[in-house]
C-alpha cells in the first residue's frame, strides 16, 4: 500500500504530535536526554530534488562494486600479486588472529550485506565522508519510515523498505528461502540493544523473517549448530546471525569463537564477514592512489570509477616514513605548493587547513565522530599535534588525512519541545541511505537525514539535531 493512502490533513503541530505519541520510545540513545524522543522532529520528510534521489539510488551498484573490487585487491595484496602497500597498510595495528580470520577462504568472496555511506550535501552535489559496513540505524530509520508512512508521506523505500531489504538480503546470504536470523549485539554496542530489538520483533510481526536482537550469551551452541534461548523456553536453529559487534572488540565479545568456528565450518552464515579490512577508512585513500588506478578502471569501469573519484575526498594514510627527496605526496599542497613532508602543513592558516584527520578503523576512536579532528578549528600549536599524534600512532592505529567539504545550509522545520512550537533550523545535512546486497544489486531500504545547526563542525546525530527520513520532491536538495 502506498503511503499516500494514509494522507489525512493535520497540521504540522498536529503532525509532530502524532510522531511523538508514535515512534517506539529508546530508538536513539540522546546524550544527556532522559526522555523518549531524543532528537528534533520535523513535521516533514527531508526533500529530495528528483536528480538528487537518481544519483543516490544508482550509487548503491558503485559502492558493492566497490567493496567487491577492493576485497580482491586485497587478497591479491596478501598473496604478491597486488602492489605490497595495500595488505600492509590494511593489516597495519592488526593482531595476526584479525589477519587470519579476513583471509578465510570459507568468505573470500564475501562482502558486507549493507552498505551505508555518509554523504554530505554540498552546493555541487554530495560527497561521501565515510562508508559503514556495520551501520546503526536499521531499526531507527525503519521505525521513523513507518511512522511518516502512516501521516502519508512517500518516504524512500516506503514504510517497510527497509524490513523488505533486510529480510531480502538475510535469505540471499543463506540461499534459504525462510532462514533464521540473529542480530548478535554485543556490549560494545549495547546502545543500539533497543532499536535492534524494535526492528527484529517488527522483521516477524510483518512476516519478513524471522529474527531476533540477542546478546551473544543468549546463543547455544552443539558440534551441528547455533540455537536461539527464545523466552518462553523453546530453542530455534540460528541460520544467519548478523553479526553487530566491532572487530576491534572481538575477544571481548563472549563466545565468539564459538561463532567463528560455526560459521569456518558453514553451521551458520555470517554477515558482514569478519574482515576487518573492509572497515578501514583509508580504503578511500586506495582509490585515489595512482599506482592502482588500472585495478581500479579495469574491476570497476571507467564510469564508476570516475563516480567514486569525485565522491571520495581527497584522502592521504599519515605515513611516517621518509619519502625520497625527489618524491611528493602525490596531490597534495599547501599554499598551492607541492608537499614534500608532513611537516609542510604546519605553517598553514586557518583558513587554509580545509582538512580533517581521522583514525582509519580497528580501534573504538574510528566510529560515529570519535577520534576525528577538524584542521580548521585548531590552533597552530593543535594543528601540529594533531599531524604528529596521527603519525606517531602509524604502528597502532593508521590515521588518515582527508579534505574536509562543508555542507551546503538548509532550512528545516522541527518542534523546540522547551517552547512548544516550531522553528526553523539553518543547518546542514548529512545523508545516510541504506543499501541491502541482494544478488548483484545493493538495493535502497530508506534515507535518512541528519541536520545539525550550521555553526556545528561535525554532522552526527545529537540531541539538538533533526533526523527524518527522505521523500522526493521537485522542490528538494
Amino acid at each position: 500500500m502506498s503511503c499516500s493512502m494514509h494522507l489525512q490533513q493535520r497540521t504540522a503541530r498536529e503532525r509532530v504530535d502524532y510522531l511523538r505519541e508514535n515512534l517506539a520510545p529508546g530508538l536513539f540513545k540522546g546524550v544527556g536526554v532522559e526522555e523518549g524522543i531524543a532528537w528534533r522532529l520535523s513535521p516533514e520528510p527531508f526533500a529530495l530534488s528528483p536528480a538528487t534521489f537518481a544519483r543516490i539510488e544508482r550509487l548503491g551498484h558503485d559502492l558493492l562494486a566497490f567493496y567487491r573490487a577492493v576485497n580482491k585487491l586485497y587478497l591479491q595484496s596478501a598473496k604478491g600479486t597486488a602492489p605490497a602497500f595495500v595488505a600492509e597498510y590494511l593489516d597495519r595495528g592488526k593482531p595476526e588472529h584479525i589477519i587470519k580470520l579476513a583471509r578465510q577462504n570459507r568468505w573470500k568472496h564475501a562482502v558486507p550485506g549493507v552498505i551505508r555511506p555518509d554523504l554530505i550535501l554540498t552546493d555541487d552535489g554530495f560527497v561521501a565522508s565515510e562508508l559503514d559496513s556495520v551501520p546503526g540505524g536499521m531499526g531507527f530509520v525503519g521505525a521513523m519510515s513507518q511512522t511518516y508512512c502512516e501521516l502519508g508521506d512517500d518516504v524512500v523505500g516506503g514504510g517497510d523498505g527497509m524490513l523488505e531489504h533486510f529480510a531480502a538480503m538475510i535469505a540471499g546470504a543463506s540461499g534459504l528461502e525462510r532462514p533464521t536470523a540473529a542480530i548478535v549485539v554485543s556490549d560494545e554496542s549495547a546502545d543500539y540493544r533497543a532499536e535492534m530489538d524494535w526492528f527484529t520483533q517488527s522483521l516477524r510481526d510483518g512476516g519478513y523473517l524471522d529474527a531476533y536482537a540477542v546478546h551473544p550469551r543468549e546463543l547455544a551452541f552443539t558440534e551441528e549448530a547455533i540455537f536461539l534461548r527464545l523466552p518462553e523456553g523453546r530453542e530455534e536453529r540460528v541460520d544467519v546471525i548478523y553479526r553487530f559487534f566491532e572487530l576491534f572488540d572481538l575477544l571481548n565479545v563472549p563466545k565468539h569463537e564459538l561463532m567463528l568456528y560455526a560459521a569456518r565450518h558453514g553451521r551458520v552464515t555470517m554477515t558482514p564477514p569478519p574482515k576487518a579490512h573492509l572497515e578501514e577508512k583509508l580504503l578511500f585513500a586506495l582509490l585515489h592512489h595512482a599506482r592502482l588506478a588500472p585495478f581500479w578502471k579495469g574491476e570497476l569501469g571507467e564510469p564508476a570509477f570516475s563516480n567514486l573519484s569525485r565522491l571520495f575526498p581527497q584522502t592521504w594514510v599519515l605515513d611516517p616514513r621518509p619519502l625520497p627527496a625527489q618524491a611528493t605526496i602525490a596531490g597534495l599542497t599547501a599554499d598551492g605548493k607541492a608537499v614534500f613532508a608532513w611537516d609542510d602543513l604546519l605553517p598553514l592558516s586557518k583558513s587554509d587547513r580545509d582538512f580533517v584527520i581521522k583514525p582509519s578503523g580497528f580501534d573504538a576512536t574510528a566510529w560515529g565522530s570519535r577520534g576525528v579532528v577538524v584542521a580548521n578549528d585548531l590552533t597552530k600549536d593543535t594543528w601540529a599535534k594533531a599531524i604528529h599524534d596521527g603519525l606517531d600512532a602509524f604502528d597502532r592505529t593508521p590515521h588518515i588525512l582527508q579534505r574536509f567539504h562543508k555542507g551546503r545550509r538548509v532550512q528545516m522545520q522541527f518542534l523546540d519541545p522547551a517552547a512548544g512550537e516550531l522553528r526553523t533550523m539553518d543547518g546542514r545535512v548529512r545523508l545516510c541511505p541504506y543499501y541491502f546486497v541482494e544478488g548483484d544489486e545493493a538495493r535502497l531500504g530508506g534515507i535518512l537525514a541528519t541536520a545539525v545547526p550550521a555553526d556545528k563542525r561535525l554532522i552526527h546525530g545529537m540531541s539538538d539535531a533533526i533526523m527524518a527520513p527522505c521523500a522526493v520532491h521537485d522542490s528538494g536538495a
